[in-house]
Formats: C-alpha cells, sequence, structure tokens
C-alpha cells in the first residue's frame, strides 16, 4: 500500500511539473530550462499564471477526492459526494448573490464559503428536528431539502441578474474552472483547505470506526456525533474553500474514491491519502 502511495506522490510531482513547462509561449511544447532562466516574458508566466493555476488544480483534487471519501465512508453510500449536504448548492447561491450586489472576488468567495457552511448547518438543524428514521437517513433527506432550497434560490438570482454582465459571469462560474485563478485565490483558500485537510487524515484510522453503528464505535472508545461532526465539518471547510474560487466541480468527490477504494480497499488508513493524491492528479 505505501508503495502505491508512493508511486501516486511521484506521479503527481511529475504532472505538476510538466503542467508547469507545457505551453503555448514561447513555442507550442515544452520550454527549456535553459530557455526559462534567460526569457523574463517565460518566467512571469510559470510563476504568475501557470504556478497558481496548478496548485488550485491539486488543491481542489485532493480537497474533493479526501472530502468525498469521507462522505461516503461516513454515510455508508458510494453515491454521496462532497455537494450532499448542501454544500455546493450552498456555496453556488452564495457567490451568485456576490455577484449580483456588485462585490469584486473577495466578496464573492466569502458569500460562497460562508452560504456553504450555511446549507450545512441548515441540514443538520432540519435533521435534529426530523423525527423519523435513524441520523443518516435524517440527513440525507435534510440535505436534499436545503440543496433543492438553494437551486431555488439560485434560480431566482439568475432571473433577476443583469443578462448582459451578471448573468454570464455567474453561468461562467457555475460551469466551474481555474482560468481566473491569481496567488490572491491560493492564498484565500491554503490555510483553511490545510487545516481542514490534516484533521481528516489525522483522523483517517477512525473513519473504519465511524463507518459502523454508534453503539459499536462507542463500545470501541469513540465519540461518534462530537467526531462525526469535526470531520464532517473539517470536509465541508475544503469544499466550500476550493468551490469558493473554482466554481462547482462535479465528479471528483463522486469517481475519485471509487478508483482510491479500487486500488487500496475499504481501509481508510490508505484509501483517503489515496483518493487525495488520486484527486490532485485527476484535477491537474
Amino acid at each position: 500500500m505505501r508503495r502505491k502511495l508512493a508511486l501516486l506522490a511521484l506521479l503527481l510531482a511529475a504532472l505538476f511539473l510538466i503542467s508547469l513547462l507545457l505551453g503555448r509561449y514561447p513555442a507550442p511544447g515544452f520550454i527549456s530550462l535553459n530557455r526559462l532562466m534567460g526569457d523574463p516574458i517565460a518566467q512571469t508566466l510559470l510563476l504568475n499564471l501557470r504556478l497558481p493555476r496548478a496548485l488550485v488544480a491539486i488543491l481542489l483534487g485532493m480537497s474533493l477526492g479526501t472530502a468525498g471519501a469521507v462522505f461516503q465512508l461516513i454515510f455508508n453510500n458510494p453515491l454521496v459526494e462532497p455537494g450532499f449536504l448542501g454544500v455546493s448548492q450552498g456555496a453556488a447561491f452564495g457567490a451568485a448573490l456576490g455577484i449580483i450586489l456588485g462585490g469584486g472576488a473577495w466578496l464573492v468567495q466569502g458569500f460562497a464559503v460562508g452560504f456553504a457552511f450555511l446549507g450545512l448547518g441548515g441540514s443538520y438543524f432540519l435533521a435534529q428536528r426530523a423525527r423519523f428514521g435513524g441520523w443518516v437517513l435524517r440527513l440525507v433527506m435534510a440535505g436534499i431539502v436545503i440543496s433543492a432550497f438553494f437551486s431555488s434560490g439560485l434560480g431566482v438570482l439568475k432571473y433577476i441578474a443583469d443578462p448582459l454582465s451578471q448573468l454570464p459571469e455567474i453561468t461562467f462560474w457555475l460551469l466551474g474552472g481555474l482560468w481566473s485563478i491569481t496567488w490572491a485565490e491560493v492564498r484565500s483558500i491554503l490555510v483553511l483547505v490545510a487545516a481542514g485537510m490534516l484533521i481528516m487524515l489525522r483522523m483517517r484510522w477512525r473513519l473504519n470506526i465511524l463507518a459502523l453503528e454508534d453503539e459499536v464505535a462507542f463500545s470501541l472508545g469513540v465519540a461518534p456525533g462530537r467526531e462525526r461532526a469535526l470531520i464532517l465539518l473539517s470536509a465541508t471547510a475544503v469544499t466550500a474553500a476550493v468551490v469558493s474560487v473554482s466554481g462547482i466541480v462535479s465528479w471528483v468527490g463522486l469517481i475519485v474514491p471509487h478508483i482510491a477504494r479500487r486500488l487500496f480497499g475499504a481501509d481508510a488508513r490508505f484509501s483517503l491519502p489515496g483518493a487525495a493524491l488520486i484527486g490532485g492528479c485527476f484535477v491537474l
């Protein structure tokens, strides 16, 4: 297992180097290191255009891959992905609201992160108030309700948006992409993503226990409610952070965990870092 993880890490490093040296300046293809050292324009392109985009691509893939694996393990459902609890739809609504209010990039990102957490909080609140089924079922139903609510709100915002300026910007944001990434976006998400990823990876061995029934997990010395809340909050935080700068990026959080389990098995000690590395390679 560790050999596979090491190979994936080497693959990610190789793809990262290729992404920095491959482009259309000064000619289509790779730029040599000698040419790079003697060309100020090529250095500017690499440091200010390709490097921040590549870093955010890796952070995006790692965050969504890891968060997807966490959600699928905790909810025992292979169809769950990071937007499951209204996180992605909340972020989309917040970003659209920021665009309509005429704010800059910081306002759009702030609204996206804030409403993503509001989506998680709303799902948790509804699940707590429900009086049927188990906790997982209630949270699933609450997530569907909150996602539908934010989707409807997003439709209203698109309807009232200026069709010549605001509506195209909202549409392009919803498509997802890294074309507008600069160092400002890297700095704005780095701390939150690093903290959330650290918590998830440090707690990965406990995910094997948290995937069990509450009674079994409690008998093994785990406080399932508190620890599930912490790791869900971490997964939501990294998802909200990366989605706030990239827009909605589908499939990564759904497909990458399946590939990781295929390679590393169901043991979260190996499948979780595997999902992070595979996600980084996939998006990059």
